[in-house]
């Protein structure tokens, strides 16, 4: 009997099988349709050697010394402070729009506080800041509007900005100084060794079991557990009883090039003019040292894996309906950007989940965490199949797949 059952081994569903399991000694399962964990943040060696994420890139920021602290537990940081060009009018130019970003796409030589007149001229007054739309234009105009983020957005989100909610453009801050990092946040750092290695460590505990290839509905009738925690999407729970809830997948093309270098920064934003929203380095946000570079370029698509929940106020009305359902099962908790269709960071991720533990934990008192003997060196039930289960497990120990999660 495993005390939870956790479908998905992203973010949230990891932080919480290893809370679980090291801090009130649960036994704990955790099931994944893919073929690893990690969830979007999964990492890999390419067959060139270079380290790539598969679903794009993923760069940790956080002004939140609790989670930065937590993931501290299961990995060492390489120092990192993301940067970003925007191809605009055949020139690379910072983004977020800056000092330089403006002198350098007009020609002029302005200061700070002559950027904040030019800004305060250009600028389109909103009584009320409702889209993304208003978002921009009411701090930089028109014309920059359309220069940086009104194809962009079309592209990413397949409408104009004027349709969508303003979190999307609020969170691209604009500055009058000279500062070109992306983010500004406290905490920037990347894993030394990856995600994928800290994943691996955060789920190494004997008491927490992997199940890959496995859908959950698959197993949740025959693997016997006390309570899950869903990190899938919410309208899939409920078999999309009121429709489906929309998202934007991407496409990714990856390739590796022959040459050191292939862009002179990590992200260069393409608003305009191709059919691809943006171009990733790889080496630029891991530090790898390699002959050769890996490169991914990112196609927004309507169809595909859910990436981004999008925010209009008639899907914050559907998704309500199904927080309704979800608020009447206290025995499922929903945790994670698609269980609670949150357009969340992965420090936002790993923060829900860590105060959803402190609920749980109210709920159920510690109590000693006593280890069974161990068998096995590994924690994997390999390819979707049960072997072997330890001890008290010994009820579903003939329970196997075809090696595609299917019984």
């Amino acid at each position: 009997m495993f005390d939870y059952l956790i479908v998905g081994a992203g973010f949230a569903g990891s932080v919480l099988a290893e809370r679980l399991a090291s801090q009130l000694g649960k036994k704990v399962l955790i099931v994944d349709k893919r073929n690893h964990i990690g969830g979007n943040a999964y990492d890999h060696y390419n067959e060139d050697g270079i380290l790539v994420h598969k679903y794009g890139p993923h760069i940790f920021h956080t002004n939140s010394k609790d989670v930065f602290q937590y993931l501290s537990n299961f990995t060492q940081w390489r120092s990192y402070e993301h940067r970003v060009r925007a191809s605009v009018d055949g020139q690379l130019v910072p983004i977020p729009i800056n000092l330089d970003t403006i002198n350098k796409l007009y020609g002029l030589n302005l200061t700070s506080f002559e950027l904040e007149e030019f800004f305060a001229k250009v600028a389109e007054k909103k009584e009320y800041i409702r889209t993304s739309e208003d978002v921009v234009v009411s701090k930089v105009g028109r014309e920059l509007y359309e220069k940086f983020f009104r194809n962009y957005t079309r592209k990413q989100w397949d409408m104009d900005p004027s349709e969508l909610d303003k979190s999307v453009t609020a969170r691209v801050p604009t500055r009058t100084n000279r500062d070109d990092r992306y983010f500004t946040d406290t905490y920037q750092a990347m894993p030394l060794h990856g995600f994928t290695a800290m994943f691996e460590k955060m789920l190494s505990h004997p008491n927490i079991k992997i199940m890959l290839n496995t859908d959950y509905r698959e197993i949740q009738n025959v693997i016997p557990y006390r309570q899950m925690i869903y990190t899938g999407p919410i309208d899939a729970f409920f078999d999309y009883r009121y429709g489906k809830l929309p998202y934007r997948s991407l496409e990714f093309k990856h390739e590796t090039h022959n040459k050191p270098v292939h862009q002179p920064a990590p992200v260069v934003n393409y608003p305009n003019e191709h059919l691809y929203t943006r171009c990733t380095e790889f080496k630029y946000l891991t530090g790898q040292e390699h002959s050769k570079t890996s490169i991914v370029y990112e196609f927004p698509q309507a169809e595909g894996d859910p990436y981004y929940p999008v925010p209009r106020p008639e899907n914050a009305e559907l998704y309500k309906k199904y927080k309704a359902l979800a608020d009447a099962i206290p025995e499922v908790y929903f945790v994670g950007r698609l269980a609670t269709y949150k357009y969340y960071n992965m420090d936002q991720c790993v923060a829900q989940a860590l105060t959803v533990f402190k609920e749980i934990r109210t709920k159920e008192p510690e109590k000693p965490l006593v280890l069974q003997p161990m068998d096995r060196t590994d924690n994997y039930i390999q390819n979707g199949s049960v072997k072997e289960m330890i001890g008290e497990h010994n009820a579903i120990a003939s329970v196997t797949t075809d090696g595609n999660g299917k019984h």
